[in-house]
């Protein structure tokens, strides 16, 4: 084989690696905009290197991986001066599946469309992994979702071994504290589905019975479009909210889609996606005296720079 023949090969299966590096930033990151910005610089770095530099280095996807968490790092970093400037609440970046979103009409090439959306990426855990240290969630991400060893985890975060053990230790003590025992796909999509209606006939009552005595709602409207500013807590206060912020969009349609790989609810005005409802529900919630399943969470995303994968490819 001829050596530009090699060559060529090598660069495909570099390329190939953009679907991992993808799936990387994006739970390190909760945002699938932000991690196509590491994608990119993360390969502008590769193609920076000497043809002799980039010979040097036996296992490129582990390059690729240590360059691409330190740019996520360093984002990690200053995000939280950048949450203390956003208006209102903060949640991650809802994603569509190539089927379910408006985004099917958009090109092939679409790094959205290489997203694994699993457990790893659901909404519930992203929420969490906000409440993590930058070091913290990095080594979390890297160790239990992609199973690289701690001696190159700490190379990355610039600690030890020993210390990056106890990183991951450490988020993974805080993640068990913090998420509540999800429900079962069949039971969390019967709930999704009688949330819909419930809110589709104005049902209170119905609502109501949905709703974890201390369900806590969160909207993220980025200063973009009207939203609530701060959680709602409560399943009255909650069910009032919901049905008040319908009854004055009565046009809106609602549907059953998957949003970060399990059910949420997308909100269409027209063929623009104006919002998604992302659910989180609890198995045997506590103060709940049948012991039933019920909804915890409620995010909702209205942010419009967070819609955009829902939007490509629809009429402006």
């Amino acid at each position: 084989m001829r050596e530009s023949e090699t060559g060529s090969e090598s660069l495909g299966e570099l390329l190939d690696e953009r679907s991992h590096l993808m799936n990387l930033a994006v739970r390190m990151l909760g945002s699938a905009n932000d991690a196509e910005d590491v994608v990119q610089q993360t390969y502008v770095r590769w193609f920076q290197l000497s043809d002799d530099e980039r010979a040097a280095i036996e296992r490129p996807r582990a390059w690729l991986t240590t360059v691409a968490s330190r740019i996520c790092l360093n984002i990690l970093d200053s995000a939280r001066a950048r949450r203390e400037r956003y208006v209102g609440e903060w949640l991650p970046e809802p994603l569509p599946t190539a089927t379910d979103a408006a985004t099917a009409s958009a090109p092939a090439i679409d790094p959205l469309d290489r997203i694994t959306l699993d457990d790893s990426v659901s909404m519930a855990l992203l929420v969490v992994l906000e409440s993590l240290t930058p070091a913290e969630r990095v080594a979390f991400v890297l160790h239990e979702v992609f199973a690289v060893p701690f001696a190159e985890i700490a190379e990355i975060v610039g600690r030890s071994p020993d210390a990056t053990r106890q990183l991951a230790s450490s988020a993974r003590r805080h993640i068990r504290e913090l998420r509540v025992r999800p429900a079962e796909a069949s039971e969390h999509a019967r709930l999704v589905r009688a949330f819909r209606l419930a809110c589709e006939h104005g049902d209170l009552d119905a609502l109501v019975a949905l709703l974890d005595p201390e369900v806590t709602s969160v909207s993220d409207g980025g200063g973009r479009v009207r939203a609530a500013l701060r959680p709602i807590v409560g399943a009255d206060n909650v069910a009032r909210f919901l049905l008040g912020v319908l009854r004055k969009a009565p046009d809106l349609a609602v549907e059953e889609l998957e949003v970060n790989g399990e059910l949420g609810l997308v909100v269409r005005a027209g063929d623009l996606v104006v919002g998604t409802v992302s659910l989180g529900t609890e198995s045997g919630a506590a103060g709940v005296a049948d012991g039933e399943c019920r909804i915890r969470n409620v995010w909702i995303t209205v942010n419009p720079d967070k819609l955009v994968a829902w939007n490509r490819g629809a009429a402006s």
